[in-house]
């Protein structure tokens, strides 16, 4: 019999009794819709913290000052300590001059040096039945030049405005839709008091940017949370931490710059120049491209992971398939028989029986296919992403449920094809 004819002789005998057919793809229908809608769901994420990282910037390294390990070891390997740690004080912190002079060592590969406080918690702007919620955030002058702020009205932050910590600030679009019926002009010049906490702060409208939504805001707020951005001198004003350093900051470098070579360097710099002495303190420097490798690898396992679980569903739907086999050939004894008395081969037989099996874990697989990426689609969806559909989930998938119906179907073809001729056709 041709490998066509053993499709059509399958399909017709699906058709014959679809129901009992639907039952025995039941196992491979959704062990392949739950590995395909895991893998949709984690390629979105994975694509969206991607993009996030490199909108944050590919080539930063995020350094900071950290505890030493207080932990020391024994000749037998183990080890022990106190666990005391001493509360970091000004002397811990890196000064001006510090960063100075990281700078003046590379100039060719230190951009910026990017530095942000917040002031107090999220606060909210009230002002009659009108309220806006804000947070307090404050950058340097790198940061601006950086972040490059898409401006609506109004104008940036001037030198002056750093060095003297003038009570200035830049408000988001969608905060004067709130609070000034989306007038920027109307905006500008006007006094905000922001109560955080119960603690107010008073700030001058100078500028209106326009506002981007954050990408894990999960769906969108009539009232979202949006930066009213002050000078870092202003928020390290109202935060009682001026002419004290900083504990961590970002650092954008050159394009060419080899990041994860750099970020040693900048360890080495701080650490032999300045911490060498420091008892408890050192710098620690990771690369954005270290951090993005990181989270795509931990991504990637639990995808494994939980694709892993769904697919044992996959050995389920096998064993069913397996079993209404066995039924089939038992009901189908003497055809067998009768084919192999007009002179049928054993493997004709044994082909037959484990294209049967194929023909009914590919079309479960297609169904589950189609159902897995409905499902995963609704979901990245629902979480407010874009679907991003893995071709090579897919692929594997189809590959997968043929390679089910060969090894579950082998064994009752076998079964079949080893029938004495004689036996079959008495057979009641």
């Amino acid at each position: 019999m041709l490998f066509t004819e053993n499709i059509l002789v399958a399909l017709a005998g699906l058709k014959a009794n679809i129901m009992r057919s639907l039952l025995t793809m039941l196992g491979i229908i959704i062990g392949i819709a739950s590995v395909i809608a895991i893998m949709t769901v984690g390629n979105s994420i994975t694509l969206i913290v991607n993009s996030t990282m490199q909108d944050l910037g590919a080539n930063n390294l995020e350094m900071g000052v950290m505890q030493k390990s207080t932990d020391q070891t024994n000749e037998d390997g183990t080890s022990y300590g106190d666990g005391y740690v001493r509360e970091m004080t000004d002397s811990d912190l890196i000064t001006d001059e510090m960063i100075q002079a990281y700078k003046d060592e590379f100039p060719d590969d230190v951009q910026y040096i990017l530095k942000m406080e917040n002031v107090g918690d999220k606060g909210k702007v009230v002002d009659g039945n009108k309220n806006a919620n804000v947070q307090i955030v404050g950058y340097n002058k790198d940061t601006f030049e950086f972040k490059d702020y898409k401006m609506v009205a109004g104008r940036q932050f001037l030198n002056q405005d750093f060095e003297n910590a003038k009570k200035v600030c830049l408000v988001t679009d969608k905060f004067v839709e709130r609070m000034y019926d989306g007038d920027s002009k109307a905006a500008l010049g006007q006094e905000v008091e922001v109560n955080v906490s119960g603690t107010y702060y008073n700030y001058y409208i100078v500028g209106v940017y326009e506002y981007v939504e954050d990408k894990f805001s999960f769906g969108v707020s009539d009232n979202p949370t949006t930066e009213l951005v002050i000078p870092y001198e202003t928020a390290r004003t109202a935060n009682h931490n001026q002419n004290k350093g900083d504990y961590y900051f970002t650092i954008v470098t050159s394009v060419n710059t080899n990041n994860d070579d750099f970020a040693i360097k900048t360890r080495d710099f701080f650490n032999v120049n300045y911490y060498s002495r420091n008892d408890t303190y050192e710098v620690m420097v990771v690369s954005m491209t270290s951090m993005m490798d990181s989270m795509n690898s931990m991504i990637g396992m639990i995808q494994l992971a939980l694709s892993v679980i769904a697919g044992i569903s996959l050995v389920v739907g096998g064993i069913g398939v397996m079993n209404i086999m066995l039924v089939s050939i038992t009901e189908r004894t003497k055809e067998i028989g009768t084919r192999k008395a007009l002179g049928a081969t054993n493997s004709s037989i044994r082909m037959q029986f484990i294209t049967e099996s194929v023909v009914i874990c590919v079309i479960g697989g297609i169904i589950g296919i189609i159902l897995g990426v409905v499902l995963g689609t609704v979901a990245v969806k629902l979480m407010g992403y874009e679907a991003a559909v893995s071709a090579q989930s897919i692929i594997v998938a189809v590959a997968f449920s043929m390679a089910i119906g060969i090894f579950f179907g082998y064994y009752p073809a076998n079964k079949a094809a080893k029938l004495n001729p004689i036996d079959a056709l008495r057979y009641e």
